[in-house]
């Protein structure tokens, strides 16, 4: 059973007592040298609150944060982010090394603080004998990527230059001492330190597995001033939708439908699906497979007709040591579906480009495969964790139409 591989491609903490002070250091010029310090994993614990903050706000739960920024934890919660320590993650920790569930926690719950809870609740050898402090709720741990993994250090806040009539970083009366200002909140490479391996990471056909923010600096959107958080923040939302959301696959892709007659006066139907909305391939991981049809239906309720058909995926074996193909379509590449209508009719025709999505899809075959091997002994509780992930990935499945158009009986248009 090859588990050192399901943690190490997917994505040593420090625990809670191994960081004390508070670094209060001002922000590095630049922000390449803000990123490199800010995202410095494993991150260090934030160790003791300043005496003068509050109960609410020394704390790192997301719920403490809401009381100022509903609006944000609104997003949050529904978004992803929240999600990073779902079913699919936790039956893995029960059963990989720490060391490996420590590299997975890195994007997946960062906050040393997290790690120090899931230890405790693991029984690791090296997990904190005491209580946490009561800045860390008990949860924490399960409450996956937590505001504080991107905006608190040493119990300092950081964010973007306020919006427009907001106080500044530095004003007065702010609680927790106010905060420190950063333009790389809006930039690409504040999000590359889990969105991005680095050029010795784990590779298939001298192909990074995550290989997002590079996809995006070969791209026009770059050039054009298009950063990851234009997508996925609009308006600074807390949001990040991706491949999950039907909408933002939408507006990642232009989809356009001609019919045409050959010399042979067959009516040939031919459509295109062009990325032209995502700054990198689509899709950017390996997990998510999306199968295009090129339907036609004649009348309301007649027969429907699979003109052509293509999977934009990269395919993989469930371990990640064998790509099969990879079909994911770069910025602005497109994919071309074509065929031919059957003979002449007098009822209309609907033509369409059904689009089948499975965001989840290798995870699928992945749990799916583990629970199907009798070589593997697992705990009630983690078979039952793990039943449910794979019942959680099967339900982000998604269909959609990404174009239509109608087609008079035996007339070509």
């Amino acid at each position: 059973m090859k588990w050192g591989l399901l943690i190490t491609v997917l994505a040593a903490g420090a625990l809670w007592l191994a960081y004390s002070g508070n670094n209060r250091e001002h922000e590095p010029q630049g922000i390449d040298a803000f990123v490199e310090r800010h995202w410095n994993k494993p991150l260090q614990a934030q160790g003791a609150p300043p005496e003068h903050f509050s109960p609410r706000e020394a704390s790192l739960a997301p719920q403490s944060c809401a009381e100022c920024h509903a609006e944000q934890h609104r997003d949050w919660s529904g978004s992803l982010h929240s999600q990073t320590m779902d079913n699919g993650i936790l039956w893995q920790a029960r059963v990989l090394p720490p060391k490996q569930v420590k590299r997975c926690l890195d994007c997946h719950a960062p906050l040393a603080e997290q790690k120090a809870l899931l230890a405790q609740t693991l029984g690791w050898p090296e997990a904190p004998q005491e209580p946490p402090p009561e800045y860390v709720s008990p949860d924490l741990h399960r409450q996956g990527l937590v505001c504080a993994a991107c905006h608190v250090r040493a119990h300092r806040r950081f964010g973007p230059p306020p919006a427009p009539g907001n106080p500044a970083g530095d004003t007065p009366g702010l609680p927790h001492d106010g905060f420190v200002e950063s333009a790389a909140f809006g930039d690409s490479r504040f999000c590359a330190s889990c969105h991005q391996f680095p050029e010795d990471g784990p590779a298939l056909n001298d192909k990074l597995l995550e290989n997002t923010l590079n996809e995006w600096k070969a791209s026009r959107h770059a050039k054009e001033g298009r950063h990851c958080q234009t997508c996925h923040m609009p308006d600074r939302k807390h949001v990040w939708k991706g491949i999950h959301d039907p909408g933002m696959v939408r507006q990642a892709l232009s989809t356009n439908i001609e019919i045409g007659e050959s010399k042979d006066g067959d009516r040939q139907v031919q459509a295109s699906i062009r990325n032209t909305g995502a700054g990198h391939y689509f899709p950017t991981y390996l997990v998510p497979r999306v199968r295009l049809q090129l339907i036609a239906m004649e009348g309301e309720a007649g027969e429907r007709i699979v003109l052509d058909e293509a999977v934009i995926s990269r395919e993989t074996d469930v371990w990640l040591s064998e790509e099969f193909s990879d079909t994911r379509l770069a910025p602005d590449a497109e994919r071309v579906l074509a065929g031919v209508l059957p003979g002449e009719s007098e009822a209309e025709w609907t033509l369409y480009v059904q689009m089948d999505v499975a965001p989840k899809e290798h995870y699928e075959r992945m749990f799916a495969g583990v629970l199907a091997d009798t070589d593997v002994e697992l705990d009630s509780e983690t078979r039952n964790i793990l039943e449910a992930a794979l019942v959680d990935a099967r339900r982000t499945r998604y269909s959609m139409r990404l174009a239509e158009r109608s087609l008079p009986g035996g007339i070509a248009n």
